[in-house]
């Protein structure tokens, strides 16, 4: 039987409570978007396959709850996380000043792991307060990529999820070409030690 997928990959969807992060979820999984606001409660996840230059990456894509409150929970789910996207809010000032603090709390709870900037709700410029050329000169410092989206209007979420993807996918085959040069250290029994990287958390 052929395989269902060739990698599996875990995300996770971070930020301040409001920026949409359901939503683009929702909108990238189920191809879905509701007006009204839930807030999630902990954690909630999603699957979908996508395909990138041929090969199936089967995306788990977990999303967090933003509350200080749920912070305890949402550390746990940083555990073989490969890729998280950090979520603010393009009409609010305050959503995109916390996104230092969210980056740094990737940097507390992984080693190494693919990053993402998203702005989403970019869909009425009278609302907009977070200036395009501001993040992006900030998504320079941080050397990571940037995208402004609107899962209401669907407006880059499928680009910035496939960006991201990709990231995470390269990051793997670099990660196994490494390994794959690495000298081998023959044991006097004979047997192999091979030293591999350490993953995320």
């Amino acid at each position: 039987m052929a395989r269902e997928y060739d990698h599996l990959f875990k995300l996770l969807i971070i930020g301040d409570s409001g920026v949409g992060k359901s939503s683009l979820l929702l909108r990238f999984a189920d191809n879905t978007f509701s007006g009204t606001y839930i807030t999630t409660i902990g954690v909630d996840f999603k699957i979908r396959t996508v395909d990138v230059g041929g090969e199936k990456v089967k995306l788990q894509i977990w999303d967090t709850a933003g509350q200080e409150r749920f912070r305890t929970i949402t550390s746990t789910y940083y555990r073989g996380t490969h890729g998280v996207i950090v979520v603010y809010d393009v009409s609010s000032g305050e959503s995109f000043a916390n996104v230092k603090r969210w980056l740094h709390e990737i940097d507390q709870n992984c080693d190494v792991v693919n990053r993402i900037l998203v702005g989403n709700k970019d869909d009425d410029p009278d609302r907009k307060v977070v200036v395009s050329s501001d993040a992006q000169r900030f998504a320079d410092q941080m050397s990571i990529q940037l995208f402004e989206t609107s899962a209401k209007d669907n407006k880059n979420v499928e680009e910035m999820f496939l960006a991201i993807t990709k990231l995470v996918l390269q990051s793997k085959k670099e990660q196994q070409k490494k390994i794959a040069d690495q000298p081998q250290t023959i044991k006097l029994d004979g047997s192999r030690k091979n030293s591999s990287k350490k993953k995320c958390c």
